[in-house]
């Protein structure tokens, strides 16, 4: 059920989502990136899950995060800031990031981390 909200909520956007994520069901996959399976790790704790995982692809850092900038806010996320890639939904941050990875390692041009952390309380 919800991963079908999730594709409608994403067709008007001409935007699309190729796939969710495996370790974090409700984050969605940008077209183009693939999840780099065994390299994330999920935690639950009393605070609230962890989870951190990685994908690749063919595609500018400026695309990725105009799409997520605009697909996450349809899913709940807020954006915080106007530079940086953080997401506050209920409980939860979300932060993207491109951490730059050892030459030859993923043979992508582009590696994105995601990981989503309880919220700091304030």
């Amino acid at each position: 059920m919800m991963l079908l909200a999730c594709v409608l909520l994403l067709a008007p956007t001409g935007l699309r989502a190729e796939a969710f994520s495996e370790l974090a069901e409700d984050l969605p996959l940008m077209a183009g990136l693939t999840e780099y399976p065994g390299h994330g790790l999920v935690f639950d704790t009393p605070a609230g899950r962890i989870v951190e995982t990685y994908a690749g692809g063919e595609l500018t850092a400026g695309a990725i995060q105009r799409f997520y900038r605009q697909t996450l806010s349809q899913l709940g996320w807020t954006a915080q800031g106007v530079a940086g890639m953080h997401f506050v939904r209920e409980d939860e941050m979300l932060t993207i990031d491109f951490p730059i990875s050892p030459a030859g390692e993923t043979g992508d041009a582009i590696l994105v981390r995601f990981r989503i952390s309880p919220r700091p309380q304030d």
